[in-house]
């Protein structure tokens, strides 16, 4: 297990992880997301990036909509297993409404992420909210 101080410094420094939801139907779905972390809750956005349908069709936004527990994943992978870890955060997630949280996520996810500060993260972008319930990980730090 890693220890509390290694857990917070891996998810602050993470750059991506895999946000698993499950539709009204019980079936899952997973997807590759940039976030932030404020030690209290992890944020992620419907960028620019091109998608097939309007943000608030997106599977993983219907699937929080209909079901609202989800799981997080950031990991380590490498051929060196001494050096494997993950951290599995099961939680809350909720769509964010206009408000100071908002501002500060999109600061974050910007302060964080090049593309986002360039202009992929929009003033109007559908934002993630994920409240962690329970964080398990296990690895080296």
């Amino acid at each position: 297990m890693l220890d509390e101080a290694t857990v917070q410094e891996k998810l602050r420094q993470a750059r991506v992880a895999r946000l698993g939801t499950v539709d009204a139907d019980g079936s899952p779905h997973v997807v590759p997301i940039c976030f932030a972390y404020d030690g209290r809750a992890f944020y992620t956005a419907v960028d620019r990036k091109p998608k097939r349908v309007p943000p608030e069709q997106l599977t993983r936004v219907r699937n929080i909509q209909a079901r609202p527990q989800v799981a997080l994943l950031v990991d380590k992978y490498t051929d060196d297993w001494k050096q494997l870890w993950y951290i599995l955060v099961r939680g809350r997630a909720s769509l964010l409404i206009a408000s100071e949280e908002q501002a500060q996520a999109r600061k974050m996810l910007r302060d964080k992420y090049r593309q986002y500060a360039e202009g992929m993260l929009s003033e109007d972008a559908l934002l993630i909210r994920i409240l962690p319930e329970r964080i398990v990980s296990w690895g080296q730090a």
